[in-house]
């Protein structure tokens, strides 16, 4: 079933969650050991993250150093069908314009439509490590506006090339897409105003849904929705919920995210002796947001779990 989908049918909140596949050398019982606690919550999807190659240094056994590119959390698609699989749930890969062009991303829809998955998360990514600001890869997309495009394409039967295709007319897909939102704006964007202009342009290309970046304070994933009202944007908003979990956050997540921490979590986390003491404030914060949410009449809230299914655990079980 389509994300939109689950939208219109819910008579109450839904909850769903973000996982990322596991690191290099781990299996699935990985991500079924994260996600089995959170079946009570009965997820209508689950968002599984796609991690580009890094580069990295190995030496030979002539002293130098050899360049290699190497992912350290591969195996998006295959952890999508495991959990269609085991779960009888929806997965919704995320599709990233790095790291790919664009025979290589119709490559992976074409794979995607086989395996009977029909929603895709559309992103242009991050930049890596080594790259001052975002690279496109050659004959790929430098924004995620044009992979939307891509998508829909294929969507219409509208396929780079047709030439190996079995049937004489180009197959249709049926992807729902869905694309990210900053309800205090991207970290890139000079300010909301342009932020809101290209977000608009994504679901023109026909965007389906959005899904917010995380935030701490509700007026403004209030504030953004109202915004994209005002700007013609109808399409649903699923706001995106993050608990803090360490100290270091309170300087990490502003700088990485470009967002605000209320001053009110942030004595909460100053004040707390430990860790422990820290991510029980975090909880506490995050509970309070969801509750807020789930009574404005959110259809769904969407939960990064960052491989601290633990704590998503309890946020949830406090207000299902």
């Amino acid at each position: 079933m389509k994300v939109t989908e689950h939208i219109v049918k819910a008579k109450k909140s839904l909850f769903s969650f973000e996982i990322l596949p596991p690191l290099r050398g781990c299996d699935i019982q990985d991500i079924f050991s994260t996600l089995d606690p959170l079946m009570e919550f009965h997820p209508p999807f689950i968002d599984v993250t796609y991690h580009r190659e890094e580069f990295i240094y190995v030496e030979k056994e002539n002293g130098l150093l050899q360049r290699k590119k190497i992912s350290r959390r591969p195996g998006t698609v295959g952890i999508c069908a495991a959990i269609m699989n085991k779960y009888r749930i929806d997965a919704v890969p995320h599709l990233i314009c790095g790291g790919f062009n664009k025979q290589m991303t119709e490559n992976a829809l074409i794979d995607l439509n086989f395996l009977g998955i029909n929603n895709v998360l559309v992103l242009r990514g991050d930049p890596l490590k080594s790259e001052k600001n975002f690279i496109a890869p050659k004959d790929g997309h430098k924004y995620a506006v044009e992979l939307v495009k891509q998508v829909k394409n294929l969507n219409v039967g509208k396929y780079l090339d047709t030439t190996f295709l079995e049937k004489k007319e180009s197959p249709l897909f049926d992807f729902c897409i869905g694309v990210a939102g900053y309800p205090e704006k991207h970290l890139e964007a000079p300010n909301m105003e342009s932020d809101l202009f290209f977000l608009k342009k994504k679901v023109e290309a026909g965007a389906d849904y959005i899904v917010t970046q995380m935030f701490f304070d509700n007026k403004k994933f209030f504030s953004f929705v109202k915004k994209c009202r005002s700007k013609g944007i109808s399409i649903p908003i699923i706001p995106g919920i993050k608990p803090i979990s360490s100290r270091n956050q309170l300087n990490g997540l502003p700088s990485r995210f470009y967002l605000n921490i209320p001053n009110e979590l942030v004595k909460e986390v100053e004040k707390a002796k430990n860790k422990k003491n820290v991510i029980h404030v975090g909880i506490e914060w995050a509970i309070h947001q969801s509750k807020e949410l789930k009574n404005s009449g959110v259809k769904v809230i969407h939960y990064y779990t960052m491989d601290r299914p633990e704590n998503i655990y309890k946020i949830v079980q406090a207000i299902y």
